[in-house]
């Protein structure tokens, strides 16, 4: 590591503890300082540059610095950089809930806020147990979730997450919830198609909403994609499946759009490919375009009516964060919005998804790549010791990490799950820099597996 970042490394280590990390492998593989971000690219006190391929943890949609967002905050902080939102209002979170409910599948028309990802999914769990206590389900008091998914870190977030790499070891601090197979198309037989697959792995499903509809609040999904998971993929037919048994059982349906929201899977929620209304829809992650923590738990006035009483009745839902709505972050996400507007980001981003899936999958000629999958700007490529057997390399040998390390040398930032490696790069991207991540990446997992 260079002179330059080296004083920032060793401040670090005294003191940060850094996310999802071991700190232990920073003795050899040092924090990177980053100095300043422009556009799709980070740049370290060294004047190395990194090309972001996974948006800062899927949270960056517009580019780093982005001057158009930038100058939405400045203004904002000129007249107001927060106020309780209990007893007060202002003006960027009423304009921010006005468009949101004007995007978001028609019938959501209520936006309770929140400050991040795991914040939100907590907010709609007890919202959704909390409606059927005031409307006379007390025995609803448990949660469907699906096999490899995941929903956040907090306890509750954690609960209905199935990633045994985050839950295992918190597991009796944790509620108990109901577990039904994923739809997950990597599983799916010799010559099904994925709908055919996800039609028939929703027959699980169904025989779990009979036999717990009566105990059951809601059932808990990431619509199409299963990001923490690996970047598994379904069909959406799965969901319009879903819909339609949760409406017949009378059990909650909580879309946790926090990853695959704003546009992630080509459309601007992936519940739109299903053309279904959930009961809840939990946004954050690109809500502010990756500048400021914020979310949201969308819902339906059917929701918002059953707490709506007589203060003595005790049905108001007390559930509060110190900086719900914060005017920065809603003037950043007001900004995010009117760039998806104006630039007509979807429509890009189609030709954008058709060239970083036309050169991602050049990486399926590799003798250890099972897969490369796609859902709209997303894009994930499966490494597999037995390519035809599919088997999984131990994630002891850490494969991953080899091509995490050889990605930065190149310039490039690439943070596999595991034996996946994938791409999430922000909207700003160009062809030429998907061609450098696709290029690099398949250097990567020519080391990895190279044994």
């Amino acid at each position: 590591m260079t002179a330059a970042n080296s004083p920032f490394i060793a401040r670090d280590l005294a003191h940060v503890w850094h996310p999802c990390t071991q700190m232990k492998d920073h003795e050899a593989l040092p924090p990177i300082p980053i100095r300043r971000g422009m556009g799709a690219w980070l740049e370290d006190y060294e004047g190395r540059r990194y090309l972001d391929a996974i948006s800062s943890w899927w949270v960056n949609l517009f580019g780093h610095a982005n001057p158009r967002i930038n100058a939405a905050v400045r203004s904002q902080l000129e007249s107001l950089e927060h106020v309780i939102l209990a007893g007060f209002t202002h003006e960027p979170v009423i304009a921010l809930s006005e468009a949101l409910t004007g995007l978001a599948p028609p019938g959501l028309t209520r936006c309770f806020y929140a400050d991040n990802g795991s914040s939100a999914v907590e907010v709609a769990v007890k919202m959704s147990f909390h409606y059927w206590r005031n409307t006379g389900h007390g025995a609803k008091r448990r949660f469907i979730t699906l096999a490899n998914s995941y929903h956040g870190e907090t306890l509750g977030a954690l609960a209905v997450g199935n990633v045994e790499l985050y839950k295992e070891i918190y597991r009796p601090l944790l509620m108990d919830v109901i577990t039904a197979p994923s739809p997950d198309c990597y599983e799916r037989a010799p010559g099904e198609s994925w709908a055919e697959h996800s039609r028939r792995r929703f027959a699980d499903m169904e025989v779990l909403l009979a036999q717990h509809a009566h105990e059951t609040c809601a059932v808990i999904v990431e619509p199409l994609v299963q990001c923490a998971g690996g970047m598994r993929m379904y069909d959406p037919v799965y969901l319009a499946l879903l819909r339609q048994a949760c409406d017949a059982h009378r059990v909650h349906l909580i879309a946790d759009e926090i990853a695959v929201g704003f546009g992630r899977t080509g459309t601007l929620f992936a519940c739109e490919q299903a053309g279904i209304l959930p009961d809840f829809m939990c946004l954050s992650k690109g809500l502010t375009g990756g500048y400021l923590p914020l979310s949201t738990v969308m819902t339906t006035e059917a929701v918002y009516a059953a707490f709506y009483d007589e203060y003595t009745k005790l049905t108001a839902f007390l559930h509060s964060h110190s900086f719900t709505g914060n005017p920065l972050a809603c003037a950043a996400a007001l900004a995010t919005l009117a760039i998806f507007r104006e630039d007509r980001t979807l429509e890009r981003n189609r030709l954008l998804a058709a060239h970083l899936g036309a050169r991602a999958r050049e990486l399926e000629a590799h003798p250890h790549v099972a897969e490369v999958r796609q859902r709209g700007m997303i894009v994930a490529a499966e490494l597999a010791a037995d390519k035809a057997q599919r088997t999984p390399y131990p994630w002891q040998e850490r494969r991953g990490l080899t091509v995490y390390r050889h990605a930065l040398t190149r310039g490039v930032l690439l943070r596999p799950i595991g034996n996946v490696v994938y791409f999430m790069p922000p909207y700003v991207v160009t062809p030429e820099e998907i061609d450098l991540m696709v290029e690099v990446a398949l250097e990567g997992i020519e080391r990895a597996t190279c044994d």
